[in-house]
Order: C-alpha cells, then structure tokens, then sequence
C-alpha cells in the first residue's frame, strides 16, 4: 500500500511505535504485508466509542463541581477525611481523556498515511479497563447522586449551542481520514455502510437546533433583572461558615439574605450549626474528645462558647480561595466561635439584610420547644421582623399567630388548592424548570434556588427569570453585571446555517480532495 503523496515514512513510523508499540519500518510494513483487518477495525471503532464515552464524562465532571463541596462533606460525615475530592475528579478524568485522545489522534494519522491499525494488546486492556472506570463512575452517579442528571439537562441550556458547533466541528474533520478509508478499503458493503452511518449522524447534527431551546436566547430588552444573592451560610468561600465573620463578608458582597440553620442547645439558646454533629467546624475533638460524636443540641452554651469556630477553616481548606486570604482575615477567622442566633439577629438588622433559617433537627422529640425559644429570641432582638424568612414547616401556623410579620418560606411548589397563597418559595436549581421560574414570575411568587455557584449555571436561572439564588461564591456572582452569554434568536440562526453550511462545504471538499 503506498503513502499518500506528502506523508513521511519516518514520521509514519514514528505514529506506528506508540499505537503498535512495535517499531517497524513502512518497508518492512510492506514486505510483512500488514493491512488493516475488520478485527483492527472493530478495536478502532470501540476506541472511537471510548472516546466519546469518556468526553461526555468530562462534560459531566464539569457540571458538577458546582455541587461537589456537598459530596466532600458527604465524605467527611461518614469517613471524617476531609480532602477536595473534586481535585481527584478532574485529574483522573484528564488522564482518561487524553490517553483515549492520543490513541485516536495517532489511529486517524496512521489511517490517513495508509498505515496499518494494528492497535497492541496493552492499549487494548487500558481501553476495555478505561470504559469499565467510566461505567463505574456514571454508575455511582446515578445511585448516589442522581440529583446531578437534572443539573445536566440544565447545562444543556447553557452550552447547548456550543456543543452543537463542536460536535458539527468534529465531525467535520473525521471526513478526511473516512474518506481516505473509504477510497482504500475494497468491501463495497462496509463503504456503504459507513457512508450511511456519517450522512445520518451529519444529518442529526445540522437539524438538532430544532431541538435546543436556552432561555438565553432571547432579546436584550427582555432580560429579566439580575436575582437577589443569597449568603449560603454567609460567604464561606471567605469565612468559615455560620459565622459573624461569615456574615459580614456577605455583606460585602452585597447579599440581600443571609441563609443560616439553626440549633438549640441544652440549656435553650438558639445558635447558628448546620451539622448535627461539631466535628466538621469546631475543635470538640481536641476540647471535648469524649463527646465529640454527641449531637450539637446536646451541649449547653458555656461548653459551645470554649469551641474554636474558624482554625478548621485555615486547616481543611474546604475552597481555593482560602489560600488567598489575606494575613489579616486569617488571624480573624482564627478567632471565629459559635455564634448565638440573637447575636446574628443584632449583626443582620445593623446590616440591614434578612435572615433566612432552618430550624435543625426536625424530628427532635423537643421541636415545639425549639421553635418557641427561637420565636422568643427573635421578638426580642428588636429586628423588623419582615427581615426573618421562616423556612421550618413544623409548627407554621404557631409561628404565624405569634409572630405574624415574619416571612414565609415554603420548601415546596404551591399546590393547586392551597389555603393560603404562596409568595415565596426556596427549591433546589434541579427542581424548576425554566418555564416554571417564568409563570412563578407572573403570578408574582418570589423563587429562590439554591445551591448555586458556577457563572454558567447562575447566566441560565437569570435569564429564566428567577428572583433570587443562594450561592457559596457571592463574591463571584457579585461581579457579573450580564449573563455569561445572550443571543437573539436571528444571530443564532444565522450561526446555524453559516456553521451548517461551511461544515458541508468541507467535507465535499474532504472527499474530492482524498480521491
């Protein structure tokens, strides 16, 4: 089989060593005979398909790092190992991506020089243990985590249209080496077929903006107002959570709601704790080793005033951005303790911002008690009391007799005969749709989604209209004055057929000039 004209024997051989890990000469290629077999061909077509099965797990990989400081805390609650696994996520991911990549690259360069695919037996074991990996990890995904199917289908909304130019991208250059393929191969039943199979699945990809929608594509004009930011538990991105120093930093970052959970302790004093547990945000393990395991409601407030509430925060680094804090709020959130509620109370009403709360555990045998110490503490606190947003569902109807100016928050979509009309609702982002968020506008309910982090995610829930989010990153949705992308509807058409057109263009050109 001779080379294309152009193609140089050595850098020929030079591809055929790392593929066939056999560092053989194109002349002894030639005098051993070797051409590719359907039995080289169907390993190159199960490397094409761990390829993509492997790019859609990157894509995946992506889109959940805007949850993924839920699941370190998973791990942490059920194996106390603190440690950024997302870190562990993306280097593996790029490892089996760009080794699948290789191999691809160096196949579709050996078939354009007319080279043999003689793939080796230890490529072949690493792809079958590479697919299997991917298997497992989408696997795990849906069994542990199946939330995060939502959260793609939301992506697709933001990258929906720049996947399609890809996808038509890529499929555009694998004409060359098809048709090189195609011109050398002597089966007319498998050139027929292939032919097929890549007119089809050309066919779908120049058609499949009939079937992307994004709330983004749309009019300038008809951008809704940027949402409200909501404070998770504060800024803890720059300040150990649930603390004052928490709170003031959202305050920075212009949050209108700082969003808390709440506990009770022993002896009846409400203070700001997310975990049933004090392990993960306190010293308890070095101040009282022996109670450690024990719930947060179980000790009285002297005991919570001797935890250190920040040093964790320096230590585990549970973001990035903790390495660029500056030397002064190190030594701050060094000194951090548990806050009470009436303490946060006074620090929200100097702020003028609202406070939004769980009352936690729910299913404690002393919960009506908790709600009505909580309720004390707040009429006391002198805050106006439209600036508390009641989430806890327990005892609402208590609540609304003694403190009737309170707000309230239901973790629920309105139902259709509802006593009472709901105006507020606070929901994870998977569970509304964008046509949803729209006729919640019109009806003048106030959506809050939570939890929401990444600049992609935050430009989709804007342009659907939402009127706030609750969010890690304040301090990076605080800066965005318009969403990541806008288009109207005519300039995404037009980029449809120009991209449609030009791809096909190509790939005529692809097969007259290989010919």
């Amino acid at each position: 089989m001779a080379d294309p004209p152009g193609c140089c024997s050595a850098c020929a051989t030079c591809l055929l060593c790392p593929y066939s890990c056999q560092w053989i000469t194109a002349k002894k290629e030639k005098r051993k005979g070797l051409r590719t077999t359907k039995y080289d061909c169907s390993w190159f077509f199960f490397l094409f398909c761990v390829f993509l099965f492997t790019l859609v797990w990157l894509y995946f990989a992506i889109i959940i790092l805007n949850d993924f400081h839920n699941f370190n805390e998973f791990i942490f609650r059920q194996r106390k190992l603190w440690l950024d696994w997302s870190l562990v996520l993306l280097i593996a991911t790029a490892v089996l991506i760009s080794y699948s990549s290789v191999l691809l690259v160096l196949a579709l360069c050996l078939q354009l020089c007319g080279h043999p695919l003689k793939l080796h037996w230890v490529h072949k074991i690493l792809l079958i243990l590479t697919a299997l990996v991917v298997a497992a990890a989408f696997t795990g995904l849906g069994i542990k985590w199946a939330e995060e199917w939502k959260s793609a289908r939301i992506s697709l909304q933001a990258t929906g249209p720049f996947l399609h130019i890809g996808a038509v991208g890529g499929m555009t250059l694998l004409a060359w080496p098809l048709a090189s393929f195609i011109y050398r191969t002597r089966s007319t039943g498998l050139k027929v077929f292939l032919l097929v199979v890549y007119c089809a699945a050309m066919i779908a990809l120049y058609l499949a903006p009939l079937g992307i929608t994004s709330p983004c594509i749309m009019e300038q004009e008809q951008l809704p107002p940027k949402p409200a930011l909501v404070g998770h538990r504060g800024a803890p991105m720059l300040a150990p959570e649930n603390t004052l120093m928490s709170l003031h930093k959202a305050v920075d970052c212009d949050v209108e709601v700082f969003e808390t959970d709440v506990m009770v302790s022993a002896d009846g004093v409400p203070f700001l704790m997310h975990d049933e547990e004090l392990t993960r945000t306190t010293n308890v393990q070095a101040v009282f080793p022996e109670r450690a395991a024990l719930n947060s409601t179980a000790f009285n407030w002297t005991d919570l005033q001797q935890l250190n509430a920040g040093s964790w925060f320096l230590e585990r680094r549970p973001f990035r951005t903790v390495q660029s804090l500056s030397p002064g709020d190190r030594r701050e959130a060094a000194k951090q303790r548990i806050p009470s509620l009436g303490q946060a109370l006074e620090a929200a009403k100097e702020s003028n911002i609202s406070i939004m709360f769980d009352l936690r555990p729910e299913n404690h045998s002393d919960y009506q008690n908790f709600v009505n110490v909580t309720l004390e503490v707040i009429l006391h606190s002198g805050i106006p009391l439209q600036q508390v947003l009641w989430l806890p569902d327990g005892f609402r109807e208590d609540v609304k007799q003694q403190a009737p100016g309170v707000q309230h928050i239901y973790g629920r979509k309105r139902l259709e005969n509802e006593k009472e009309p709901v105006l507020h609702v606070n929901l994870p982002y998977q569970d509304m749709s964008s046509e949803e968020i729209r006729q919640y506008r019109q009806d003048n309910i106030s959506v809050n989604l939570y939890v929401v982090n990444q600049p992609w995610l935050f430009s989709v829930l804007w342009c659907s209209g939402v009127s706030s989010v609750t969010t890690n990153a304040c301090q990076v949705l605080k800066e965005m004055k318009h969403p990541i992308w806008l288009l109207p509807s005519s300039t995404y058409f037009m980029i449809w057929i120009v991209v449609d057109c030009f791809s096909f263009l190509i790939i005529i050109w692809a097969f007259v000039l290989m010919k």
